[in-house]
């Protein structure tokens, strides 16, 4: 069987993407990016470390949400009428990370941006995980989860429908649609790849598994050209749902009527962050991943700082924003507003402001530097700031319009208690031990597409034969 990497004679598959600075020259030929990148599939000391973590700080969040279901919400920490906390703030956090798998995809492909090549599957598998991570808070914050289906738009037992002006009727559509597309979107894409494990493959049981995930494919003319169109199509179709999904979830404050939450800005200012924190995490993940799994060749430093420039690009856009909400509570001339802003500026939760501020605003102002830009740890460490910065903008949005509205009567504080902190660990504990199992089963890296932009390898067939290029099918 041909090894999974498209034929060169008039494929008509994804056109080349790669820009110049983004080649690969360390990889030299198929061969080796086969064997690389297959070599990140097996277990290593580190990875069943991070992946005891992981699960360590599942089951932290997993008690204590069993706690709160014995004793009640109560022990969450919500003190009327800030009845929406931190599980809310997570939620919204998890969202925004899941953007940037379909931003990298669809939208960056589209575009025929080549820094994504050796980043963007990484990028998906987290898209898949965060969703799955932010599903689990509407549940979370039942104090009856067993009847969580109540949360589903149907027409049901209760002989009653859904109130469909509702937003959080919307999440349901929004939030179900874009896991199943990202889910697609992610398995559309690993089938030339999982092709590739499954002819490499000793085990005849795993290499069944692997056979009929990949369908049978067999590397040839017609199916390059279907999944060519099949994964345009989807690229396509993906890239509204990364402008419309977290303008759905931002209905949530915004269609109400609490100070600071009423504006039309939350649509592309959710947006803009969710981009933002997504490419935070992506350099989270990829960075360590690049550094164990010794892929400097591949994902470069030429792809890092093309990300940087993105990441840069977007905190400015969340910075703006920031200066325009600002402006718009002082020139509203709405004294309940301007109270509002200058206690969350100044006044009770300026720590909280100032933290956001600082992290999303001036911190990512270093990568105006190219030394910076290039500079896997200093990137590293901005990424874990970018994401306290985009869950306190969460926090900041949410907490202080609660605790600040229209009667003073009604203001009031809040402090997260030990649940509402071991849930938010569990949520990590979750989003990474799905993601250290997908890495460990399918490729981290798309190995077609890096084959895309590897020139073939020149040899002969025979003494005095023309030279010819190395096709994948000459090393099956």
């Amino acid at each position: 069987m041909a090894t999974m990497a498209h034929p060169d004679n008039d494929m008509p598959a994804r056109p080349n993407i790669a820009k110049a600075g983004l080649q690969l020259p360390a990889v030299k030929d198929y061969e080796q990016v086969d064997r690389e990148i297959m070599a990140t599939l097996r277990p290593s000391k580190g990875w069943f470390l991070c992946l005891l973590v992981a699960i360590f700080c599942l089951i932290i969040g997993g008690l204590a949400w069993t706690y709160q279901i014995h004793e009640g919400l109560g022990v969450a920490g919500y003190n009327p009428p800030v009845m929406w906390g931190v599980y809310i703030v997570t939620f919204v956090f998890w969202i925004g990370i899941g953007h940037a798998g379909t931003l990298i995809s669809a939208i960056l492909y589209l575009f025929r941006a080549g820094f994504r090549t050796t980043i963007y599957r990484c990028a998906e598998a987290m898209t898949v995980f965060a969703v799955m991570t932010a599903g689990l808070f509407p549940i979370l914050h039942l104090g009856r989860p067993w009847k969580f289906f109540w949360l589903i738009p149907y027409p049901n037992w209760r002989l009653i429908w859904p109130n469909f002006k509702s937003p959080l009727v919307w999440d349901v559509f929004a939030i179900s649609t874009y896991l199943t597309i990202s889910t697609t979107f992610l398995f559309i894409g690993l089938i030339p790849d999982v092709a590739t494990l499954r002819d490499a493959e000793k085990n005849p049981i795993k290499k069944q598994i692997l056979s009929a995930l990949s369908f049978g494919w067999r590397n040839s003319e017609a199916e390059w050209r279907h999944f060519a169109r099949a994964y345009l199509f989807l690229a396509a179709f993906s890239t509204p749902l990364v402008l419309s999904v977290h303008s759905i979830v931002s209905f949530d404050f915004a269609m109400s009527l609490v100070p600071g939450w009423h504006t039309t800005i939350f649509a592309p200012y959710f947006v803009a962050g969710a981009i933002f924190s997504g490419m935070g995490m992506v350099f989270t993940i990829i960075i360590p991943i690049r550094k164990l799994f010794k892929l400097q060749h591949y994902v470069t430093l030429n792809h890092l700082d093309a990300g940087a420039k993105l990441c840069l690009f977007t905190s400015m856009v969340v910075g703006c924003a920031y200066l325009v909400e600002f402006f718009i509570g002082w020139y509203g001339g709405s004294p309940v507003e301007q109270q509002y802003w200058w206690n969350r500026v100044f006044g009770q939760w300026w720590w909280a402001a100032w933290i956001m501020l600082t992290c999303n605003m001036i911190l990512p102002l270093s990568l105006f530097s190219q030394s910076l830009r290039r500079n896997p740890s200093w990137l590293f460490f901005l990424s874990f700031f970018i994401n306290i910065g985009m869950w306190f903008e969460r926090f900041v949005i949410i907490v202080p319009g609660l605790s600040h509205e229209y009667e003073p009567w009604q203001w009031t504080s809040y402090t997260p208690t030990f649940v509402d902190y071991s849930i938010l660990i569990g949520s990590f504990g979750w989003f990474f031990m799905w993601f250290l199992l997908f890495i460990r089963q399918l490729p981290v890296l798309a190995i077609s597409e890096i084959k895309e932009i590897v020139p073939p390898k020149l040899k002969r067939a025979h003494p005095g034969a023309d030279f010819h290029a190395d096709t994948p099918g000459d090393h099956a």
